[in-house]
Order: structure tokens, then C-alpha cells, then sequence
């Protein structure tokens, strides 16, 4: 096995210092190159490296020319391929399709990726070594690996594999795909014979295609089809969306006019143990030298920690369900205060750990017997599964451990944490977690409060955010220094109408809560709500719903912002075009003034049940 290096090399030079004059494989990724769990290459390239193989690394390649392709030579296995942490768009426009000026993942946040990164490197390398074997993955890839609207270009595109010149695409999280394909390439296979990686896709030709037993697959309607008819779209999404367990899912096939993307069951989720090994190998935690100005991303999360995976909370905008999966894989609390020993030696550290948490920090140590046995039930949320074993002891336990390590001031949990899995006989958990590892805001994502919109979203009711509000107002009694929530609020999400944004400011006007966090809605690829916003159909049983777009989703979003002057104009329409004209006044209940400019509304009298908002 190889002695894992300080940074996997990223020139020919550091290679040779390392004896290597060939690298067995050579990731390309759209991101700076950190060595860091949080940045997919540095997590990849190490397991590889853990696994025996030598990695080098092409970090944000100049695309409009060879040499950057060209600088660490031909690897002797493959081209593992991939745009970054983020999609492409996603990171380079806003949720209004407007260009951003910066790129947080890379050096002085310059502009140094391409759109469509996945394909514009994949095109390139496979014209310089046409005969090495190219893998496509990460969030990018993994996300397209059907037919899919693309709401950049407002169409529905072919599975990237179906464009892309690449031979396999892991989707997931990638760990055991990768060893598998190193393992299998170096045993001499051609990477033609590796049709049975679960958590890949693959094409074949059409005449391929026609002579296989088809009845094996779930097949999906074709390009063509879907392309063209909304209620085909729709049903090909419920029938992939239904296949993504790795225990009960099947393989499923795709027609597309030149060729057939087939993907296999998504691969196993790792163990406790294949977790606490991967995320225990020795990550620099920082850039690789080469940088001289800083990567943005870098310090958010430089001492922040995973630790676990999957999220069963199923909201219809999250794409977690086709890429983490819903079964919760938790590592060890032993290994995670062993990274955190680690990072309390390191000079930069300065006592705080920033975040302990995945997708969902509380969701650490849940778990079901039947996931590994049965998977996910196919016909039920786990989220509303009573059946499930919430208790919050073991996070508790791992947060009580952190805090006792020499060095460590304080343990924050800033990834969020999901309200409604915490009940009224959990005070004593909100009580430690509010005392101890929150500063000054808790961040919670209700996301709307009308009724209609939180069903759409897959989250839950008005009265669950209501009675979590009230528990947490309640431990702020007798408190010098008072906490806030931080609620995340989205507009523009399918199923939501002009009244529908309007009762929402009312609840934020009656409640006082912060409303910074507001994000309109964006449609990514393979989205229960992205397939709503294309086709008007929810894909599971076809009926439609109401789908805002153009100069409503503005609308909805200023709504949010009422307190804004600049917003007034946008605020007033969407009042009108609700039929509330009698929250633009100088009443206490108005949310503007009759006027631009006019003196904002007043209250009468104090609200029982307003809150102050943290200051701006």
C-alpha cells in the first residue's frame, strides 16, 4: 500500500519527488484543488491512494487549450472526470439567470471553469487520449444521468452520457465505484466488460440494445418521448426515482435516438467503519500549495466535520434521494473526536469547530432495521414513519465528547437541523443544543407555511414549525443574550400562488423572523419540483398543479422582502394581483405604505406573539 503524500501532486515534478513517472489514475475537476473531506477530489483521489493506486490531480484545466490536459501525461488505468463540489450553472448563474462574478472554489474566487464543465472537459481529454478509458462523475454527472430539463437553456437534454464521449458515469457518493473500476482495469478487464458496478451507468448501441432481455430493466420512455410530452417526462421520473435503493432498486434503461443509457442499482451505502477509515485519512485540510491566493470555500468549513451521510426527509426540491440516498450511514463517535484531536493540533485552529453534521446534522444515529435487510420502503416517507427510532442520544453523546477535547472552546452546529424530528419530550436535547452549539441564530428551514406549498415541498405543516417555534421562544425566558431563528423561506417553488406568498409575509410580519435567508426557486436536475415546474404534473399521480414562472417568481421573491423601498413597486402588484390592496396602508397590519417613500405602517399595540429580529 502507498504512503499517503502530504497533497496528491498536481505536476510532474511532485510525482517524481514520489518515485511515480506514471500516474495509475488522474482526476480533473472544475474545483481548486483542496485537500479537504468536504471537496469530492481530495475525498476521492485519497481513497484511491488508501486503496493502492497512484492519483494526480488537473484542478480547473485551461479548456481552450491542450497543455493544462497534457501536464501530468496518459494514467495507466483512466481519466476520472468531474465539474467540482457544484453544477456548473448552478454555480455560474443566479436562481434569475443572471451570470455570477465569482467562483467561491476557486482561487481569489476568479472565473476559471467552463458551463457544462463535465462535457467540456470530457470532450477534451477524449480527444487527446481516445484510447484511455474516461469516467464521469460527481454532482454534475451523477444528476443527469437521464433525460432531464434544463432549466439554463429551458429544454430537455439527453443523459449526459448520451453527449459525453465517456465510457462509465458513477453517480452517488462515488468511494466503492472508483476502487471497483481501478480494481477491475488493473486486473487486465477492458473497460467495455464493467456492466455490473452497481452506482454506474452505462450506454450501449442500439443494435446492442435490441438484442438484450429487456425484460431485466425498468424501462424508462425515451428521449424522444419525453422530450416532447409532459406526461411522458412525468412518468419516466417517478419510475427512476422509484428504483434509487440500493437493496430493492432496479436496473433501468433509457432509449435515446443514438444509443442507450443504462444505469444499475445505486451501489451499497458504506458502513460505519468503511466511513470512519475514509474520512480518518490525512487530509491536509488545506490548499495545495501551488495556490497563492486563497479559495473561498476553504475557510467556511476548514474545522468543520462529517459526520454521516443520507437524508430520508424527502422535500421535493432536494435532489439527496438520486445522490446521498435516504439510509442514514453514521460514523463513529471515536473517530470523529479523533479527527477533531487532529484538528486541534493544527496552528490555524483557533478552539471552534465550526460544524458537526451531513445533510441534515440530527439525523446522526437514526437508523431502521429494516435498511439494511429490505432498504427504504417504497411506500412511505421515513420521515413520517413511527416506526423509526428518532432518539437524538448518540448525537448528543458525540457532541458532549467534543466538547471535553483539550483545545476545543467551542462546537457549533451549523448545518442546519430538521425541526419537526424534534418533539416536546426532547427539551432536554434542544436545551443542550441551543446552550451549547448554536451562537447566536439556530438555522431552520420551514421553507413556506401555507398549506398547499409545504405539501408540494414534501415538508412538513405550518402547525409542526409553529409548536417547534413556541418550544424555542420558551428556553430564550431569563436569558441576557437572547437567540433567534433563522428561518430558510423559499418562493417561487411549484404549487405556490400569489396568495399563498402573501400569507407567508404575514407570518413573517406577525412573527418577526429573520428573512434574510430567502431563496428562489431554482429547478436542478432530477428534482421532484424541478419535474413539477417543466411538465405541471406532480409525477406520482399525474394531476396538475400550478407552476409560477416569469415575473411572478420576482413577485413571490419581493414578497419576502417587503421591508425593502426597492421592492415596493413589486410588493404592491403582488398585493393586487392576490386581492389584498388592505395590507398597502398606514394601518398596523399593512406590510407598505400607500405611497412609495410614505411613513411605514405602525402597530396600534403590541402583538402577543411577535418576536424581535436579530440585528442586520
Amino acid at each position: 500500500m502507498r504512503e499517503q503524500p502530504a497533497f496528491l501532486p498536481m505536476k510532474m515534478e511532485e510525482a517524481e519527488r514520489l518515485g511515480i513517472d506514471q500516474f495509475d489514475i488522474i482526476l480533473i475537476s472544475g474545483d481548486a484543488y483542496v485537500d479537504h473531506p468536504s471537496f469530492g477530489t481530495a475525498l476521492v483521489g485519497r481513497v484511491l491512494w488508501d486503496a493502492g493506486y497512484s492519483v494526480g490531480v488537473i484542478a480547473q484545466p485551461d479548456w481552450r487549450g491542450d497543455a493544462d490536459f497534457r501536464r501530468l501525461g496518459e494514467p495507466r488505468l483512466f481519466f476520472s472526470v468531474s465539474s467540482g463540489n457544484v453544477d456548473s450553472l448552478v454555480n455560474a448563474f443566479t436562481p434569475n439567470l443572471k451570470r455570477r462574478s465569482s467562483d467561491v472554489y476557486s482561487p481569489g474566487g476568479r472565473l476559471l471553469r467552463p458551463d457544462r464543465a463535465t462535457l467540456v472537459y470530457t470532450d477534451r481529454i477524449h480527444a487527446l487520449y481516445p484510447k484511455t478509458p474516461v469516467v464521469i462523475g460527481g454532482i454534475e454527472a451523477s444528476l443527469r444521468r437521464f433525460a432531464h430539463y434544463d432549466y439554463w437553456s429551458d429544454s430537455v437534454r439527453q443523459a449526459i452520457l448520451a453527449d459525453a464521449p465517456a465510457d462509465l458515469l458513477v453517480f452517488g457518493m462515488g468511494e466503492r465505484q472508483v476502487v471497483a473500476i481501478a480494481d477491475r482495469l488493473a486486473a487486465g478487464e477492458p473497460v467495455g466488460a464493467l456492466t455490473d458496478i452497481p452506482g454506474t451507468a452505462r450506454r450501449v448501441d442500439l443494435k446492442t440494445w435490441r438484442s438484450m432481455d429487456q425484460a431485466e430493466y425498468v424501462v424508462l420512455p425515451g428521449y424522444a418521448e419525453v422530450k416532447e410530452d409532459r406526461y411522458a417526462y412525468a412518468r419516466a421520473f417517478a419510475l427512476h426515482y422509484n428504483e434509487q435503493d440500493p437493496i430493492r432498486g432496479r436496473p433501468v434503461a433509457q432509449p435515446h435516438p443514438k444509443t442507450v443509457v443504462i444505469q444499475n442499482p445505486p451501489a451499497m451505502p458504506l458502513s460505519g467503519p468503511e466511513l470512519d477509515r475514509i474520512y480518518e485519512l490525512p487530509y491536509a485540510r488545506r490548499a495545495h500549495p501551488a495556490y497563492t491566493e486563497p479559495i473561498p470555500a476553504l475557510e467556511p468549513v476548514r474545522f468543520s466535520v462529517v459526520s454521516h451521510r443520507g437524508c430520508f426527509g424527502a422535500c421535493s426540491f432536494c435532489a439527496l434521494t438520486h445522490h446521498q440516498g435516504r439510509i442514514i450511514q453514521s460514523r463513529s463517535v471515536d473517530s470523529i473526536v479523533r479527527e477533531v484531536e487532529r484538528m486541534a493540533g493544527m496552528p490555524e485552529f483557533t478552539g471552534v469547530v465550526q460544524d458537526v453534521g451531513g445533510p441534515t446534522a440530527n439525523m446522526y444515529g437514526i437508523h431502521c432495521g429494516r435498511w439494511e435487510t429490505a432498504g427504504t420502503c417504497p411506500d412511505r416517507r421515513c420521515i413520517d414513519c413511527p416506526v423509526l427510532d428518532r432518539s437524538h442520544e448518540e448525537q448528543l453523546r458525540l457532541l458532549r465528547r467534543l466538547a471535553e477535547i483539550p483545545g476545543v472552546k467551542r462546537v457549533f452546529i451549523a448545518s442546519g437541523i430538521r425541526y419537526d424530528l424534534i418533539g416536546p419530550e426532547d427539551r432536554e436535547y434542544l436545551a443542550e443544543v441551543c446552550e451549547r452549539h448554536v451562537s447566536g441564530h439556530l438555522k431552520v428551514a420551514p421553507e413556506h407555511v401555507a398549506e398547499r406549498v409545504t405539501a408540494s415541498m414534501g415538508k412538513p405543516p405550518r402547525e409542526a414549525f409553529d409548536a417547534f417555534r413556541e418550544r424555542f421562544e420558551a428556553l430564550q425566558a431569563g436569558k441576557k443574550k437572547r437567540q433567534y431563528l433563522v428561518p430558510y423561506l423559499m418562493s417561487g417553488h411549484p404549487g405556490c400562488r400569489m396568495e399563498d406568498m402573501v400569507e407567508l409575509a404575514e407570518y413573517v410580519r406577525d412573527t418577526g423572523l429573520y428573512t434574510e435567508q430567502v431563496q428562489d426557486f431554482t429547478p436542478t436536475p432530477m428534482s421532484i419540483s424541478t419535474t413539477i415546474y417543466h411538465t405541471g404534473l406532480d409525477p406520482f399521480t399525474l394531476e396538475e398543479v400550478y407552476v409560477p414562472k416569469g415575473r411572478e417568481k420576482r413577485v413571490q421573491r419581493a414578497l419576502m422582502h417587503y421591508r425593502d423601498p426597492a421592492n415596493y413597486a413589486l410588493v404592491c402588484e403582488g398585493l393586487r394581483a392576490a386581492g389584498r390592496e388592505d395590507l398597502i396602508g398606514s394601518a398596523w397590519n399593512c406590510l407598505v405604505p400607500a405611497r412609495p417613500g410614505g411613513g411605514r405602517p405602525t402597530r396600534a399595540g403590541p402583538n402577543p406573539r411577535q418576536t424581535r429580529r436579530p440585528p442586520r
